[in-house]
């Protein structure tokens, strides 16, 4: 692994998962420059008070972010749905590659999602799966991550757990691989510091992969009290893009070698989601 000498550059990194690299980076000593809407949010101005360089932007506007790109040595990115639907993200995704390839970007690091590649049906999945396709055909040297279902998911229902009931729309038996925002966030760093390593790849990843029983047992422990898992009915999901991944998860789930990953990338020191819950919800309890 190699120390820069430009920055690197991180899109998102007030959110989830640019907030875990930037960690990591700053965990080895990497100089690092952040996209942000505005320099004056809480967020921001936390990012600075730690010495991240701070540049003004969006996701969607690639005259900003080709001069975020300028003199880094790589740059992380996710594009997401969530605001404006599939149709935005793709949008969103061409606006990343078209300033990438303006400002001669020496490396994009892509958090796309495991599943993409899978003709999963997903609408949040298929729109990735496009921008993967297009980075993938440009000139543009690129890593694609895939991350699966994160840990952090489960903190939708976080009162609902401190209740006792833990609600997923899966078999108490059926494994659902997961992964850690701070082992993304490690992960990427390795990429970003390493880049030779793994250019024009895309590797999945997930830290642990236990069934809602078994998530259950482990938020009993952190807690301190019973936790069950409730199987939530398909029929009750709202969102076509939640129900679709849903069924996509109980039909074919992801498909990460976690074993096979985990051995191969021992510096990420993967975090089980029983370590997660146990520091996450009995820090609080």
């Amino acid at each position: 692994m190699t120390k820069t000498e430009l920055p690197l550059l991180v899109l998102g990194a007030t959110g989830g998962q640019g907030g875990a690299v930037v960690e990591a980076l700053q965990e080895r000593g990497v100089a690092i420059r952040a996209l942000v809407r505005d320099q004056t949010s809480k967020s921001a101005r936390h990012l600075a008070s730690r010495g991240v360089d701070l540049a003004t932007g969006s996701l969607s506007d690639s005259d900003s972010l080709a001069a975020a790109m300028r003199d880094v040595e790589g740059a992380f990115t996710l594009t997401t749905p969530f605001e404006s639907g599939p149709d935005a993200e793709v949008t969103q995704g061409r606006a990343i590659l078209e300033a990438a390839r303006k400002a001669k970007l020496p490396h994009l690091v892509l958090s796309s999602v495991a599943g993409a590649t899978q003709d999963s049906g997903v609408p949040h999945f298929e729109s990735k799966a496009v921008v993967e396709k297009e980075l993938a055909a440009g000139d543009v040297p690129f890593t694609i991550l895939g991350p699966t279902y994160f840990f952090d998911n489960a903190l939708g229902g976080e009162q609902q757990i401190r209740d006792g009931i833990l609600e997923l729309p899966l078999p108490g038996d059926r494994p659902l691989q997961q992964l850690s925002r701070a082992d993304l966030g490690r992960f990427a760093a390795t990429v970003l510091l390493d880049p030779e390593r793994f250019i024009g790849e895309r590797i999945e990843l997930a830290s642990d992969d236990p069934t809602p029983t078994q998530m259950a047992e482990a938020l009993t422990r952190a807690p301190g009290h019973p936790v069950r898992h409730d199987e939530v009915e398909l029929s009750t999901i709202e969102s076509d893009d939640m129900l679709a991944m849903w069924k996509f998860l109980q039909r074919d789930g992801y498909h990460v070698d976690v074993t096979a990953l985990h051995a191969s990338h021992p510096e990420v020191g993967w975090t089980s989601f029983a370590d997660w819950a146990a520091q996450t919800m009995g820090a609080s309890s």
